[in-house]
């Protein structure tokens, strides 16, 4: 596959995950709590802090979604227009969070969502373009980002094998094979019947491309139906091949706001970073073998040969005389033949290991 990096990092197998911490909305409308919670993204381990960029107008139609508010935004209080208007990232604060997310040396880049956006964030130099799976059959859009030929990951949620064909052809044909493919259930919170992380899997093999989870699902507690408080997906996409790992982040899950109530804390975020490194090192190199910490345990865990009962200097030794027992001192029960039919040069007493320099 293409070498693919972002910021300073490489993407791909035998690299650290690339975890993404996405805020949405979770900026409030304030600039300075955007930036404090790029600080907490940085503290608690994060590679990337992503925002989004749209402008309501762009995104919605404001008589298309006139009585319509169904799925997660049923949930919402306000109408759709009004929750995406409040929502939106001001965009002459994109340079300032950016310089300062440099300064705390944590990537930044955004999801865009209309022409101008992107401009925008060429011009703070962004190492990567996240494109939101509403976006997947925006060709012409997708085209005009591939051109740039920064990586291009790209959210898969509720596509079909047809549409992230399209996709990645797209892409492609502008010369761009830096492409990571993130599973993705778009809905908020998403449950963990539907995850599909084997699909990521099939999705990476299909089109060859690196792959990924973006995540939204959460702990019973919360609503959602994780055992693992959100941690079940990150992890099971992590064993099978994840290489970018994106989830929600806020510093507390019960502010008001859309984005919050699917969103992982601090405390929970720091815990699905902790435990992805400490994944990583269970992985392994897949090379099989004897691992430090089990060296001495084999000789406690197998089988050596004993003396089943007294042998006395000059006996032959005999297969009814021996015995397999642990531990596993001197010889093992795969070298038996090299004491069978010998002669005992001492007398070995009953529950003694029997050596080479026993026989002869």
């Amino acid at each position: 596959m293409t070498e693919i990096k972002v910021g300073d990092k490489n993407i791909g197998a035998g690299c650290p995950v690339y975890i993404i911490a996405e805020i949405g909305s979770n900026f409030d409308g304030s600039l300075s709590r955007a930036k404090y919670l790029a600080k907490l993204a940085k503290e608690i381990g994060a590679n990337a802090y992503k925002i989004q960029n749209f402008l309501a107008p762009k995104i919605v139609s404001e008589i298309g979604f006139k009585n319509v508010q169904i799925s997660f935004q049923s949930k919402w209080d306000k109408s759709v227009v009004e929750v995406y208007r409040k929502a939106e990232f001001p965009r002459e604060w994109l340079k300032e969070l950016s310089d300062y997310c440099r300064r705390i040396r944590i990537d930044f880049f955004s999801s865009p969502y209309d022409i101008d956006a992107v401009g925008l964030l060429e011009e703070i130099n962004v190492p990567a373009y996240k494109i939101g799976s509403g976006e997947i059959d925006n060709l012409d859009f997708l085209k005009y980002i591939a051109r740039i030929g920064k990586p291009v990951i790209l959210g898969c949620g509720a596509a079909t094998l047809e549409e992230i064909g399209n996709a990645v052809s797209t892409i492609r044909e502008e010369g761009n094979n830096q492409i990571v493919l993130l599973q993705c259930v778009t809905n908020y919170p998403s449950p963990i019947v539907d995850a599909n992380i084997r699909a990521m899997v099939d999705i990476k093999e299909r089109f060859g491309v690196e792959v990924g989870y973006s995540d939204h699902s959460i702990g019973e507690k919360d609503g959602g139906d994780d055992p693992l408080f959100g941690l079940t997906v990150p992890l099971g996409s992590v064993a099978l091949g994840a290489t970018i790992i994106e989830k929600h982040f806020t510093d507390d899950c019960t502010r008001k706001g859309p984005d919050h109530p699917f969103a992982m804390d601090v405390k929970g975020f720091k815990k699905m970073v902790d435990s992805i490194r400490m994944l990583e090192k269970g992985l392994g190199n897949g090379i099989k073998k004897v691992m430090p910490s089990e060296r001495e345990s084999v000789v406690i865990q197998r089988r050596g040969i004993y003396a089943g009962k007294n042998v006395s200097k000059g006996q032959k030794i005999s297969e009814d005389m021996i015995v397999f027992l642990r531990p596993a001192k001197n010889l093992r029960p795969s070298q038996k033949i090299l004491i069978l039919g010998k002669t005992a040069k001492r007398n070995i007493l009953f529950g003694e290991p029997i050596t080479l320099e026993d026989v002869i």
